[in-house]
């Protein structure tokens, strides 16, 4: 996980005191299976947003299984697509 920095989330859009960090579209554990080598790119893997820690816990939550986030959530509109994100996500952005 990286520094926490000063911008919005790409998820949520809100700005928060602690920052976002870095979330891995394609995670980390994923990067050496031979699935993901076979249709991604070393650069496509190593692909990051930036999001609130409230977004990147709902992340890991609503979606367990890192192959699952690799093979099937990972751009932001696949992400914000997935039923219980794009509800949590609605949620959140009424938070101030």
């Amino acid at each position: 996980m990286a520094k926490n920095r000063i911008q919005p989330c790409q998820l949520c859009q809100r700005t928060v005191k602690k920052g976002t960090t870095e979330h891995h579209l394609i995670p980390r554990r994923c990067h050496r299976n031979r699935w993901f080598q076979k249709n991604f790119t070393r650069e496509q893997m190593r692909v990051t947003i930036s999001v609130c820690g409230e977004c990147h816990n709902a992340i890991h939550r609503f979606v367990p299984r890192e192959k699952e986030l690799g093979r099937y959530h990972n751009t932001i509109e696949t992400l914000l697509a997935h039923p219980e994100i794009e509800k949590f996500v609605s949620w959140v952005r009424k938070r101030k």
